[in-house]
C-alpha cells in the first residue's frame, strides 16, 4: 500500500515569545557560546535557562503531570488474590505473561528517556517534563513489582517473570524491537545532520507510537477485559492511573514531533512517512505474536483475531496523529475499551480526572524575565 505524507492533523506546540526576545536572546553558558540566538529544538547543545521561555507548552505539561501524582500504596490488590483463584488455567497463563511484560516494559522506556531523549531535546522546559516522566516510569515499575509479588507467590515463578526478556520468546521479540530503535541513536552524541535528526525522530516515534502507544495499549486491553467481567479490580485501578500517565507521555512526545516539523519541515518527508508506517506494521506483528502466546486457542471474549483488529485500529490512530494515512482501516472490536478513550486519544489536559491530583501552589508568568 503506497504511503504519502499529509499535513499535520493537529496543530504543533506554539512557541510563545515576545517579538524582541529572539533578537536579544543570549546564548547558553558554555555549550551555546557563539551560536545564533534563534535555535531549534533539536539543535546540538544544552540550553540551561528557562527565561525567556521558548516552549511554555512543555512547561505546562510538566505542571499538569505534577497534579496527577499517585502512589502505589493507594492501589488495593487484596481482592485480586481471591479473583486469581477463580481464573481458568488459560486466564492464569495470560496474567502471568502480562505481568512479566509489565515488569520489563517501563524499564526499557525509562532507559531510553535517560540515554536518548534527555540528551537531544534541547529545551529546559521539555527536560523538566522528561524528569517528571522518569519519576512516573519509576512508579510504574514499582507497581508492576508489587503485582508480581502479589500475583506470583512462588519464588521461582517470580524469578522467571523478572527474566522474561531472556526466557519468554514473545516478550524477548518485543524487547528486541525496542532495543533496535534505541541502538539506532545510541552513538549519536550530537544531532548534526538531517539524517541524525531523522534517526532521533524515528526513535521518539517508536517509543511514543509503538511502545507506549501500542504495546502498552494492547496490555491495557487485557486488564480491562478482566474488569468488564468483574475481576481484578485492584489491577484495573492501578492500570487506570498508568493509562493516564502513558497517554500524557505519548501526547508530549507527539507534541515534540509537531514542534520539530514546524521548525524543520523538510525532515518529515515521504520516505520518513514510509519508515514510520513500516515501523508500526512491525510493532503490530510483534504484539500479535505476544497475543498468540497469551490467548492460545482463545478465551471467552478474548482471542488473537479480536486483538489483531484492536491493534490495527490503534495503529491507525497513531498514524493519523502523525499526519499519515491509516494503513489498516480496522475498527475497535472491544466495547470495553471505548470507555478508555481509545477511539480518540484522551486529552488529559482538557479532561483531567479529579481524583489523585496534587495541588500546585503559586503562579508563574510566562512573559516575565529575571
Amino acid at each position: 500500500m503506497p504511503v504519502t505524507t499529509e499535513p499535520l492533523t493537529t496543530g504543533p506546540v506554539t512557541r510563545e515569545r515576545a517579538g524582541t526576545e529572539a533578537a536579544t536572546r543570549t546564548p547558553s553558558t558554555g555549550t551555546g557560546a557563539g551560536r545564533p540566538a534563534e535555535r531549534n529544538l533539536l539543535d546540538p547543545g544544552f540550553e540551561l535557562t528557562l527565561r525567556p521561555m521558548r516552549y511554555p507548552a512543555f512547561y505546562e505539561r510538566y505542571r499538569d503531570a505534577i497534579r496527577n501524582t499517585w502512589t502505589v500504596e493507594e492501589v488495593d490488590l487484596h481482592s485480586d488474590v481471591a479473583d486469581l483463584a477463580r481464573l481458568s488455567a488459560g486466564e492464569r497463563h495470560l496474567i502471568g505473561r502480562l505481568v512479566a511484560f509489565f515488569a520489563t516494559g517501563d524499564s526499557i522506556v525509562a532507559n531510553n528517556l535517560v540515554l536518548t531523549l534527555y540528551q537531544h531535546i534541547n529545551s529546559p522546559e521539555a527536560r523538566l517534563y522528561l524528569s517528571r516522566q522518569l519519576f512516573e516510569e519509576a512508579v510504574h515499575v514499582q507497581f508492576y513489582l508489587t503485582l508480581l509479588d502479589t500475583y506470583l507467590p512462588d519464588h521461582d515463578d517470580r524469578a522467571a517473570a523478572f527474566a522474561a526478556v531472556e526466557n519468554i520468546p514473545s516478550i524477548r521479540e518485543k524487547a528486541e524491537f525496542c532495543f533496535r530503535w534505541m541502538d539506532s541513536v545510541e552513538k549519536l552524541d550530537r544531532l548534526e545532520s538531517k539524517e541524525d535528526r531523522r534517526r532521533f525522530l524515528l526513535n521518539l516515534i517508536c517509543f511514543a507510537a509503538c511502545i507506549e502507544g501500542l504495546f502498552f495499549y494492547g496490555a491495557f486491553a487485557y486488564v480491562y477485559w478482566f474488569r468488564s467481567r468483574g475481576l481484578l479490580h485492584g489491577l484495573a485501578t492501578g492500570t487506570n492511573w498508568v493509562f493516564r500517565d502513558e497517554s500524557m507521555h505519548m501526547d508530549f512526545a507527539f507534541s515534540v514531533v509537531d514542534t520539530v516539523r514546524e521548525e524543520e519541515p523538510d525532515l518529515f518527508d515521504e520516505e520518513m512517512g514510509r519508515r514510520v508506517t513500516e515501523m508500526l506494521r512491525e510493532a503490530v506483528e510483534a504484539e500479535l505474536r505476544f497475543a498468540r502466546d497469551l490467548c492460545g486457542d482463545g478465551l471467552p471474549g478474548m482471542n488473537t483475531e479480536s486483538m489483531r483488529a484492536y491493534l490495527e485500529c490503534v495503529a491507525d490512530q497513531r498514524l493519523r496523529r502523525l499526519g499519515l494515512p491509516a494503513y489498516y482501516g480496522a475498527r475497535n472490536p472491544f466495547p470495553f475499551m471505548e470507555l478508555q478513550g481509545v477511539e480518540e486519544l484522551t486529552n488529559f489536559f482538557e479532561r483531567r480526572p479529579s481524583a489523585y491530583q496534587v495541588a500546585v501552589e503559586g503562579a508563574v508568568s510566562l512573559d516575565d524575565d529575571f
